[in-house]
């Protein structure tokens, strides 16, 4: 058994003991997946197995492919492929795996300790049919993407998350089919580097960028443009961006729709309700902010706010959009302040026959300590008293509001300053 975890295991092997009829019995239903593979030969294992199209063999100690024709016999079928968390070395293991499944669409490789190993001349035609490449925390290099991405014509997905990657090596030709890059969690902090992305992958519609640190955007706006001119969403989320010329910046991609940007330095003094208003009102054409739809409503809104905001600021200091918005809505007068907290305490009259004395109530009491309260100054228990409500602005042109119940909160009947308490004795 140790030398067996100590040489690794094969694809083959991990197939076998996994989807054997007593680990993976046989299932039917609508994407199930499920093929009986058999071989010319007869053979006991190859007849019995339930293989699925989707094979997950994620964490199973794989380091090599094992026979070439029983991968061919076990996986012609298979179209998604997850062999992440494994101990793959050598890419030359990989393509003879990818090279027996002609079908093979999606490929999750994350995990695997593949830094500095390469692919031999004429091996990489083996990656040909991928749409999407998963290969996160595998310290993959440079030129080994290039060599990858030049071999997949149709790659759409690429992860290159965990990488260590301080910088972009340029390669000598694009990769127009690329439509999604999620390059998280690495160390790209200059967008001289980020900015190579746009011209190695120009049909890119997605970018996520999170977790790199990035600290400004130095672009000039027409370079911009072309530079990533099919980018729809973009993710900057705890990068180190600090200025709001760099969000500005944002506006230039021309057709950009989805902004995620949380976490950031520029944003940190703001409340939540100051974070989105600037940002809405930033991103004119941006329609999706944070995972939130962007109504028209709000960014009305958010758009009064920001001219509202910056309105006091020195002429100097005003933003170009402070400029364009006031064009539009006109300058604003301020909003009014209202108060809409609940009032906590309210002074009022008590009124037990020809007395009259002021009384500061606490509204969170309830008519039960309000009659508690007015013993001392009635000088009667609170089973002797009958208790009512006069509202000061409407005075006896109503019956007074008799308070019956002792477990009622005060602020239940909307008491103010200056309404009155009227004090009956009960009657024996």
């Amino acid at each position: 058994m140790e030398t067996e975890e100590t040489e690794g295991r094969t694809l083959v092997q991990v197939i076998s003991e996994k989807y054997s009829p007593e680990n993976f019995p046989y299932c039917r239903g609508p994407g199930a997946g499920v093929v009986i593979r058999s071989s010319p030969q007869g053979s006991p294992v190859k007849d019995r197995l339930n293989l699925p199209s989707i094979l997950v063999l994620d964490g199973c100690g794989i380091t090599e492919a094992g026979d070439e024709e029983e991968v061919a016999t076990f996986c012609a079928h298979v179209v998604e492929l997850d062999l992440s968390h494994n101990h793959f070395k050598d890419w030359g293991e990989i393509s003879k795996i990818l090279s027996n499944i002609p079908n093979l669409d999606f490929l999750n490789l994350s995990m695997n300790p593949l830094r500095g190993s390469s692919l031999e001349p004429g091996t990489a035609e083996a990656f040909s049919g991928l749409r999407r490449l998963v290969l996160n925390n595998t310290y993959v290099t440079w030129d080994m993407v290039h060599t990858l991405t030049r071999e997949t014509p149709e790659l759409e997905e690429l992860f290159l998350c965990l990488n260590e990657y301080e910088s972009v090596s340029v390669s000598s030709i694009s990769y127009p089919s690329l439509r999604l890059l999620h390059i998280t969690d690495n160390q790209l902090q200059e967008w001289v580097e980020v900015r190579k992305l746009g011209l190695i992958y120009p049909g890119l519609v997605s970018l996520i960028l999170a977790n790199n640190s990035l600290s400004s955007i130095h672009e000039p706006a027409d370079s911009l443009h072309r530079l990533f001119p099919n980018l729809r969403s973009i993710n900057l989320h705890n990068s180190g961006l600090t200025r709001w010329e760099d969000i500005e910046k944002l506006n230039f991609l021309p057709k950009l729709q989805e902004v995620r940007v949380m976490g950031i330095p520029l944003l940190q003094p703001y409340t939540d309700q100051e974070r989105r208003c600037l940002m809405v009102a930033q991103l004119p054409n941006v329609t999706v902010l944070n995972g939130s739809v962007v109504t028209d409503g709000e960014r009305e809104d958010a758009e009064r706010f920001f001219i509202r905001y910056h309105q006091d600021c020195p002429e100097d200091e005003l933003p170009q959009r402070y400029h364009t918005l006031v064009a539009r809505y006109g300058r604003l007068a301020p909003l009014a302040e209202v108060d809409l907290r609940p009032l906590c305490h309210v002074q009022v009259e008590v009124h037990f026959g020809d007395q009259t004395e002021p009384l500061a109530l606490r509204l969170d009491q309830t008519v039960g300590d309000l009659k508690k309260q007015l013993r001392a100054v009635v000088q009667l228990p609170p089973n002797k008293i009958r208790v009512y409500y006069i509202d000061r602005q409407l005075g006896y042109a109503l019956e007074p509001q008799e308070m019956k119940y002792g477990a009622r909160a005060l602020h239940s009947y909307s008491i103010r300053d200056g309404d009155k308490i009227l004090v009956v004795p009960k009657t024996q």
